[in-house]
């Protein structure tokens, strides 16, 4: 398991058969691994190599960290991959999760400057705000406000949010959905964000602005989210 004699750096060999316990499940998410000194015992090598192993595995997000306490399995990231225009529900299905919504609320209020133009509607248009936490087997995962135009989706109710956003607006209204323009930048939590999350205030999060767009190029909704950094990622395949 540990060649000393091989071209491949020690800690990188012990970081690979950590790795590979974690992938097969022989280490779950939130096991605690033994000190950094028992490892250098067990295959006679320096603390200092062992800390550069579990460095690398933090890094790479298979471990963390926690004060005074020791290194731990992480909770794997939820990957979302960045082609191709899915609702939250949508992926947490094809993921064999199961989705989930906290409402902080539900309600209808005049569009603001900012709404306006995204959704290009007039100012003080009605627009449905639709506050939660997304959830993923009860898990935290994001904290999403959507805005959409009420003259546009009618009829919306949190049970409709609740089951498929996406799939009452285009298989009961009978609109498709087309594409959608994201930014996403990398952020902190604020305390609010932090309380609804579940995370420590300051914790790295994904802040990502989206405008979804209807066949015809009309914006139907623009959603302001923050995403937990240590339990999701996105993927782009991108090719020459």
């Amino acid at each position: 398991m540990i060649n000393k004699n091989s071209p491949i750096p020690i800690y990188y060999q012990l970081a690979e058969h950590i790795k590979q316990l974690i992938e097969k499940g022989d280490l779950s998410p939130g096991d605690s691994l033994p000190a950094e000194r028992e490892y250098a015992e067990q295959y006679q090598i320096s603390r200092m190599t062992v800390r550069q192993a579990f460095t690398q595995l933090v890094n790479a997000g298979y471990l963390s960290r926690r004060q005074g306490k020791g290194t731990f399995v992480a909770e794997r990231k939820l990957e979302q991959p960045l082609q191709g225009l899915t609702s939250f529900t949508e992926d947490m299905k094809a993921r064999g999760l199961e989705p989930g919504n906290e409402f902080i609320h539900f309600q209808i209020i005049p569009a603001t400057s900012q709404i306006s133009q995204h959704l290009c509607i007039q100012e003080d248009e009605p627009v449905y705000e639709i506050k939660r936490i997304r959830l993923a087997d009860n898990v935290p995962m994001a904290l999403e406000t959507n805005y959409i135009s009420a003259n546009l989706i009618g009829g919306l109710t949190e049970t409709i949010v609740n089951q498929s956003l996406y799939g009452y607006i285009e298989e009961k209204l009978g609109y498709q959905i087309e594409e959608a323009t994201q930014i996403i930048e990398s952020t902190i939590a604020s305390p609010i964000e932090a309380k609804y999350l579940k995370i420590k205030t300051g914790a790295p999060i994904m802040s990502i602005l989206r405008n979804t767009f209807l066949k015809d190029g009309t914006p139907f909704e623009f959603v302001i989210s923050a995403y937990r950094a240590d339990r999701y990622t996105f993927k782009i395949h991108m090719k020459r």
